[in-house]
């Protein structure tokens, strides 16, 4: 077995039989004796001789477990996921063995936690669109049922009965505004745009429906030549600036909003930038903590800032493949 592949407790152990020997084989050929009653010039030299037999094997085992070392504290520092910490690349065999054993393993971990987070994502979308169909078939259907109903009992009503006529009108009008509530609901649980026309086209349909229902002006930027995503990419961008918009209708008290999807770095970045109120240091609630999740999933980090001129800004950064770790 040659030496730099031999284990590293014989490594060790042959490392201090060799520091053992050479202080053997000096105390032998060297003129120095010991008195019966130690005397004050031998107790020196002995102590020199030890302090000289540490140092010789501190410097021998150097090379050997200070590396191993710097792989204990780089392991140590991987807090994240995805997370890849600098490993040593010198040192003998059994570090070299043990950082390629390690980084295979974050290999293997990595690969793991993209599987089950894709699986975790379809669950997730799947799920959506179980809801978005009940609530289109079941609920739906059964209010349409209540509006002609009402339509049939409205056509009985005389018209001299107004008190009447006014109560079954504004039960249409409530059973009809449900009605438009849930097939909105639907809508947004199930994107079908995005499975249709893409990324893009989804965001824009996206600021339009939402101009449309608050009012509040949407300026988009769209980055020309966007490298290609993944469907779990485009899916969790889509649902971030879904989130994003959802919170800043709820929250922020805003009068215009930028929605920009472009690339840096070859990452990929969404930004939802509002001039509302601003983040004043709330705690994060459910649809802040999907967001996050939601990031995760894909390797992405999502982070909030205040803005300068008041508002927040949600940004959204999520490695491409060709820039993954």
């Amino acid at each position: 077995m040659e030496a730099r592949n031999m284990p590293l407790y014989w490594r060790v152990c042959l490392t201090n039989a060799l520091v053992f020997l050479l202080g053997t084989v000096a105390l032998a050929v060297s003129p120095a004796t010991v008195s019966v009653h130690l005397l004050v010039s031998e107790a020196v030299i002995l102590g020199i001789g030890a302090l000289l037999i540490v140092v010789l094997n501190a410097v021998l085992l150097r090379g050997t477990l200070v590396p191993l070392d710097r792989l204990v504290g780089a392991m140590e520092s991987v807090d994240h996921p995805g997370e890849r910490p600098v490993l040593p690349t010198s040192g003998p065999s059994t570090v070299r063995r043990l950082v390629a054993s390690f980084e295979a393993m974050l290999g293997r971990l990595d690969h793991e936690r993209s599987r089950s987070a894709a699986q975790a994502l379809a669950a997730q979308e799947a799920e959506r669109h179980r809801i978005a169909q009940e609530l289109h078939d079941e609920v739906g259907q059964s209010l349409t049922v209540v509006l002609l109903q009402l339509k049939h009992l409205r056509d009985g009503l005389p018209d001299s009965d107004a008190a009447a006529v006014v109560a079954v009108d504004g039960v249409r009008e409530s059973a009809r505004a449900a009605l438009d509530e849930v097939r909105e609901v639907a809508r947004r649980l199930r994107p079908g745009v995005l499975e249709d026309l893409g990324l893009l086209s989804a965001l824009a349909a996206l600021a339009t429906d939402y101009s449309q229902r608050t009012g509040v002006h949407v300026s988009r930027t769209f980055a020309p030549g966007l490298p290609d995503a993944t469907a779990e990419v485009e899916l969790v961008v889509y649902r971030v600036a879904q989130e994003a918009l959802t919170n800043v209708a709820r929250h922020a008290r805003a009068s215009a909003v930028d929605l920009s999807l472009t690339v840096q770095g070859g990452d990929l970045v969404l930004t939802v930038a509002d001039d509302g109120a601003g983040v004043r240091g709330a705690s994060e609630g459910t649809g802040v903590a999907g967001m996050r999740e939601r990031a995760g999933m894909v390797g992405g980090r999502l982070a909030f800032d205040r803005r300068d001129g008041g508002g927040t800004e949600v940004r959204l950064v999520v490695p491409t493949e060709g820039h993954r770790a």
